[in-house]
């Protein structure tokens, strides 16, 4: 036991002790009896119930004895020791009562601690898995990137948005962005299994956007996956030294990647929508599309937890995103990541994974 936890169990002996020695001071015409009520109440704010009972009763013999030893015991003034004792009584339940109330608050507080530590624990382990599972961050030669991933308000379950970016075998660079439906577990391996066979794919021969998304379609019926995926690849041609490089992208049902221009014009390359990955047999083919990137443009790839919040329709959410990389398109990308990111104030109920790229000046 340590000294506070020492002076906690002495102090209201402390005080019994106090009220006898001054009721013997005073003498036998002063009573200051009713001043041992004092002893369980103190008891009361720090030690068990079991010593408060205690206590209380102690408290009762005392202030009994104290009254014989005062003479107040007489046919004059038994009515008021009665009710003294009466008082001392009532005060030693009431000690009792207090005393309860308080190991049930401070059991809840407890049993609250634990649970949030848990839950933060808990919180942390699905992040590292989750980053885990994303890996380090992408980097693509002859171009500036950065990337993030921010996990939303969802307690201790992990997400299914991922990004990623790898070479091909022919030398170009592949970007993806993609978000697979739900918060929890299932949608995290979907994730991960998605994000596999994207590579696989693209190092097996399909290394045009619409190819490998025609593709991975495939995949996924023959898997039997019933998880809804988004999902946008593009391909960068950074070989030579050239002004420009060709973009190319096709997007399953993804939010369009927005570009940036070198002068800080942000446009979205939004094209006529295509569905989603895992929304039944292909009807139509992938289409792929292509833009040219001059020095010092920029591409954002971002998933829908960026432009989708609370009190945030998703065309004021488009807009908002617009305007903002309209200001602060142009500075360092790290900068931007984490300028958007801090421009919304909070973690929103969704998952946000951000992937940008810029060919330098």
């Amino acid at each position: 036991m340590n000294r506070s936890g020492r002076v906690d169990v002495a102090l209201p002996a402390v005080v019994l002790l106090l009220v006898v020695l001054a009721e013997v001071a005073t003498g036998r015409q002063q009573v200051v009896l009713g001043l041992s009520v004092m002893a369980p109440l103190v008891a009361a704010t720090s030690l068990s119930r079991q010593a408060t009972v205690a206590y209380a009763a102690t408290t009762f013999v005392v202030a009994t004895l104290l009254g014989l030893y005062s003479q107040q015991y007489t046919a004059e003034s038994v009515v008021a020791q009665s009710i003294r004792l009466l008082a001392v009584v009532l005060a030693g339940f009431l000690a009792v009562a207090t005393c309860e109330r308080r190991l049930r608050n401070e059991a809840h507080t407890a049993r609250l601690s634990a649970e949030a530590a848990a839950t933060r624990a808990a919180v942390r382990t699905s992040e590292t898995l989750q980053r885990a599972l994303l890996g380090s961050p992408p980097r693509v030669p002859g171009m500036e990137t950065a990337a993030r991933y921010l996990p939303g308000e969802q307690g201790a379950q992990v997400g299914g948005d991922w990004y990623d970016a790898f070479p091909l075998p022919d030398g170009r660079m592949m970007l993806v962005i993609g978000d697979v439906a739900g918060h929890d577990a299932p949608a995290a391996a979907t994730m991960a299994q998605t994000r596999g066979m994207v590579r696989a794919l693209a190092g097996s021969g399909h290394s045009s956007p619409a190819a490998l998304l025609t593709a991975l379609d495939a995949v996924l019926e023959q898997m039997g996956l019933d998880t809804l995926v988004t999902v946008a690849v593009a391909t960068v041609d950074v070989r030579g030294d050239g002004a420009t490089a060709p973009l190319c992208w096709s997007n399953a049902g993804h939010l369009p990647p927005v570009l940036v221009r070198a002068d800080g014009t942000a446009d979205l390359l939004e094209r006529t929508p295509e569905r989603l990955l895992g929304a039944g047999r292909a009807s139509a083919p992938r289409t792929e599309h292509e833009v040219e990137l001059h020095r010092g443009d920029s591409v954002l790839f971002y998933t829908d937890g960026l432009v989708e919040r609370r009190g945030m329709t998703l065309d004021d959410g488009t807009a908002w995103l617009l305007r903002a990389l309209s200001r602060v398109g142009q500075e360092q990308l790290d900068r931007v990541c984490d300028g958007l990111l801090g421009a919304l104030g909070s973690r929103g109920d969704d998952d946000i994974a951000l992937l940008a790229v810029r060919l330098p000046r």
